[in-house]
Order: C-alpha cells, then structure tokens, then sequence
C-alpha cells in the first residue's frame, strides 16, 4: 500500500486543522523560531497558569494542566497563527465569581470542570449555527468595561493574599460583603507576607524596565521572580512565620476523566457558563484580530469559534478550567518571533515537562508573589488609552464602559458580561433604528436636490426620500416621518413622489407601516408614486401584495440613462397637469423642463 502524503490529504482537513495546513510551507527556520518562541511563552505561562488558577479559588496545578491541554487543542484548530489559549486574568476571575456558590475546594473543581465543558458546548453550539461572525455587533466598549472592573475585581480579592488575612464571608455573600468582612475582620497583617508580595510587584516591574532598556525581549521577568520569592521563602523559613505558601502540587500530568455530570449544578453554573463563554470568544476574537493587524494575516472568525469551543471541551476531560485567548502570552509569543500555531504546542509541551521536572520544588512559592504577579498584570490588563477614548467619544461608549464595569464589581463578573452585550444589542439596534427622512426640490432649471427652508414648496408635487434599515427597530422613526409628509400634504396635493433607493432590509413591521400609509394617502385623493425600488424591496411589495394596492406605478431600479425618480416626476407631471406658481415648469418653453438629479 501507497503511503499517503501531505499533498493527499483531504483539503478539509487543512481547513478544520489550520496548524496541519502550515506544515506544508513549513522551513527548518520555522521550526527553529516556534522553538524558541514557545520555550519563552512556556516561561511566562508557568507562574501565569499557577496565579490564574490561585485566582479562581483553585488549586495551582489545575492552572498548568489547562496550559498544556487548553494550549495544545487551541493550537492545532486556531485560525490566528500566534495566539495562545489557556487560562486567562479576565476568565479566572469570571470563574471565581461563579464558584462562588460552591463551598468546599474539593467542589470548586468539580464545578470547575464541569463549567468548562459547559463553556466548550456553548461555543460549539455557536460555531455549528455560524454565528461566530456575530460578534461583531457587541461593542468593544463591553470588553474594555469587563477588563475594568475584573481588574479592579481581581486586586480587591488577591488583598487577602497580599496582607496574609484570613478569608471571611459566606459563599453566597456579595463579593464587597465579604471583601469588607476580611479587611476588617480578617486578623492582623503578616508583614512578612505583605513584603513579600510587595517586592514582588518591584521586581517584576524592574526587569520589565531592565529588559526594555537593554532590549532583553527573552526575559522571563515572572519566572525569575517567583524562584526568587520562593528561594527568600526557603531560605528565611518563612513559611513558619505565616508566610502562606502554593502547597505541593503532583508532579504528573493530567490523565483522562469524565467530568461528573450533576443536573442541578448545571442549572446554577448555565448563566455563568453563557458569559463566560460569550467574553472567551470576544476576548479571543479581540487579540487575534489585534495580532493579524500586524501580521497581515487572514482570520476566519468561525474556526477561531471552533477552536474556542474545542479547547474547553477537551479541556474539561483533563481536568482543566476554563480558559481563552491570552493577551499576554500571545503578545510574548508574537513578539518572540513565532511564525505558525505549533508555537503554542511547544508552549504547551515545555510546561508539561517543567510540571513533571519540578513540580515538587513549587510547593515554597509564596501565595503573596502570585498575588504581586496578579496585580501586576491586573494593571496591564487595562487598555488605559482605549479606556481614555471610550469614554470620551460617544455617550453611548461611556454608557456601555461605565455600567460594564460597575456591575462586574458592585453584581458580579458573569451578569457585567451579560448586561454589557445585552445593552450593547439594545442600543445597536436603536442606531440602526434611525431612518433618514429627507425632501427634494426641483430648482428652475431643473435640478432635484435636497430643499432648503428658503426654498419655495410646490404645492401639488411633494418629493422626499427615505433612507436606512426598515425593520422592527426603526418602526417608531418610520411612523414620524409618515406623520410628517403627511401633514405637508394638503388640498393642493397631486401627487408623491417617495424615492426608496437608500432603503434597506424591509421587514414585515416595515412593510405594514408602509402600506397604512400609501392607503391613507390614496384615500386622499393624492396619486403615490414610488421609485429607486430594488430588487429585494420589490420582492417584497410582491409577497406582501403591496403593489397590487398602489393605483400608480411603481418605478424600479434599473440601469437607464434617466434614473427612476427621474421618470416618476415626469409622470407625476403627467398626472398633476397645471403647474402651481412655484413649479420651474411654468419657465420652461417645453413645458418640461430638462431634469437631473443632484445630490
């Protein structure tokens, strides 16, 4: 038998596995460069995967096995050649605030688990209806208020960590509740603790402006800094003195299970599983598009669905979190000179080695230098200058931020994240609402254009034009702007001319105001002419029998030398018959003069 080669493989296959289709220009270089750049992203991703876990309310190991399952799967299907799946600063801290009804540790991953399959099914459900590219329509000002107050959210609840205070509250008490609960009631701060953690947060920031100044992109500032808190743990015995420290964590790696399946615990987590896995796409949509405006490479927003959706469903098999995109990671591993996905991969298997090789030596890291390590990055999650811009160029954008934010704090993550899109569909649809309405005029030597207020009206020809999306959204609007013709309209009236080339997407709530209103003019004794009709909304003035009740002709669009409005005010002309005393007809020695249309 024949042994089947890359060039005959099935295309879809390519298609379905985007990091399958880059091994067929892949060079020693590229492989070469995804060396090296997953070995830097694996250096960030260990302490990252460790303090996203801590964050979440669970034990640190659970966030390495994401990084190497959720890691790994992301990369194989993602249509974005640099971006790296995992845990993530945004989906740890919506995970912790829908765990938050589960009491016990032992619970939480359990629910954990259970949420990121959950989060898996919603986003194949998306993929498989194709609605990927419907993101779109969700502002980005919810994704810059999410970040915003998870932010703030995530440096109120690492204060316990950093102060070394005992955790107080019930778990179904409001998150500020409890917060004020540990800061007032929480014991005395451990200054061994709080220095820990604060020298932490310097160190960081130091060898991030060290690697700036000297141009050292391949510093791993977070690596470096927690062996270094762990080292000061271990040789100060800390540990004795209060310093709370990771725990052993079990140097395998993560072995294949079903993640138990409990009714009632699905329909507590369902509202949460929906958010989150609506701000993992946005969040992984986000970052790739970022990364491809620079690389210049072509998305297909449904595979990045498809990879989204895969990597939490396979993950919840291997006991992982949920997890998405990772602004972090991703920028590192672009940067670092990536080329394809199996960047990621080797990301992903160098953790796993990392786990297996040194997993027992974790177990002195100080909980206050992950704490430190969030904070930080806390900060950096904010887009300070999308912020800034957010807030400044529209009421709507303010609006959408400021709510976003306030509700993940003051509610919790899963309903900001909820409330945001939906606020955002809202208003989007209140935008697309607003039809335009506008009047023409034809000027003494023959031009039709829009009327000015000095013009002079024509008394038995009334010429307006409508524009925008005529659908349920912009009922209200339409309705006004019937209501306003026909007040213009009066005994003197012949004829209207209603041009409805600029009019878009009629639905049937469009389609009844319509026809009321042809019906109340007709009843008037006023002849209704409509022109600049497309094909899409002759089709419907067809279905919906409209056209059978307008008496006049209906002038389509079509490609003549004169244009339909054009041929509908000559034929209004016909009908009306004695021009009024403003009508340029009375000028014209044809009794016609020659029309255009100037707009």
């Amino acid at each position: 038998m024949t042994a089947t080669t890359r060039e005959d493989r099935p295309p879809w296959i390519y298609r379905v596995v985007p990091a399958f289709d880059s091994l067929r220009r892949y060079r020693l270089s590229d492989a070469r460069a995804d060396l090296l750049a997953g070995i830097t992203v694996a250096a960030v991703a260990v302490p990252q995967a460790m303090a996203y876990a801590l964050a979440a309310g669970l034990p640190a190991e659970y966030g390495l096995y994401t990084a190497i399952i959720m890691t790994t799967v992301g990369a194989l299907f993602d249509s974005s050649r640099q971006l790296i799946n995992g845990p993530t600063n945004a989906i740890s801290i919506a995970v912790l605030s829908v765990l938050s009804i589960v009491p016990s540790v032992d619970e939480k991953i359990q629910a954990a688990v259970l949420l990121a399959f959950m989060v898996g099914i919603v986003q194949l459900v998306i993929t498989s209806m194709r609605l990927g590219d419907l993101t779109r329509y969700i502002s980005h000002s919810v994704i810059i208020g999410f970040t915003l107050g998870a932010s703030a959210l995530l440096v109120l609840d690492q204060m316990k960590n950093l102060l070394g205070l005992t955790s107080m509250g019930g778990v179904h008490d409001p998150f500020l509740y409890r917060f004020w609960l540990t800061m007032t009631q929480g014991g005395d701060v451990n200054s061994a603790t709080l220095s820990i953690g604060l020298a932490t947060i310097v160190m960081v920031l130091a060898l991030r402006w060290l690697k700036r100044l000297l141009g050292l992109r391949l510093l791993p500032e977070l690596l470096l800094t927690v062996l270094a808190m762990a080292a000061v743990v271990a040789w100060l015995g800390l540990e004795a003195k209060g310093v709370r420290v990771v725990g052993e964590i079990p140097a395998k790696l993560p072995t294949p299970r079903l993640p138990t399946i409990d009714y009632d615990l699905i329909r507590e987590l369902s509202g949460g599983a929906l958010a989150i896995a609506i701000l993992g796409l946005l969040e992984a949509i986000a970052m790739a598009k970022a990364i491809a405006a620079q690389t210049r490479q072509k998305l297909d927003m449904n595979q990045q669905c498809l990879s989204e959706g895969l990597a939490n469903f396979t993950g919840s098999f291997f006991q992982c979190m949920p997890g998405s995109g990772s602004l972090t990671r991703s920028a590192i591993n672009q940067q670092a000179g990536a080329v394809s996905q199996w960047s990621g991969v080797v990301s992903a298997v160098v953790v796993a080695l990392i786990m297996v090789a040194f997993a027992p030596y974790a177990r002195l890291i100080p909980r206050a230098a992950l704490a430190g390590i969030l904070i930080v990055s806390a900060w950096k999650m904010i887009d300070w200058r999308g912020l800034y811009y957010h807030l400044r160029v529209t009421r709507f954008d303010a609006v959408i931020v400021g709510v976003t934010a306030l509700s993940a704090v003051a509610i919790s993550i899963e309903f900001c994240v909820l409330i945001g899109v939906v606020m955002s569909s809202l208003l989007t649809v209140r935008r697309a609402g607003r039809m335009l309405l506008t009047e023409f005029t034809i000027t003494p030597d023959g031009a039709i254009r829009e009327r000015f207020p000095d013009d002079q009206p024509c008394n038995r020809l009334l010429i307006y034009g409508l524009e925008g999306e005529m659908f349920f959204g912009a009922s209200a609007t339409l309705e006004g702007h019937f209501e306003r013709i026909e007040q213009r309209i009066d005994e003197h009236a012949r004829a209207l001319v209603l041009r409805l080339k600029r009019v878009r997407n009629a639905d049937a709530a469009g389609m009844i105001l319509l026809k009321g209103f042809v019906d109340r003019v007709q009843a008037r004794g006023v002849h209704v002419l409509l022109c600049g009709v497309r094909p899409d909304l002759a089709k419907r003035l067809e279905t919906t029998r409209l056209g059978e009740s307008i008496r006049d002709p209906i002038f389509h669009e079509e490609k003549v030398p004169l244009t339909s409005t054009i041929l509908a005010i000559r034929h209004a002309n016909q009908l009306i018959g004695d021009p009024c005393a403003n009508c340029p007809r009375r000028g014209s020695g044809e009794g016609n003069p020659s029309l255009r249309y100037v707009i």
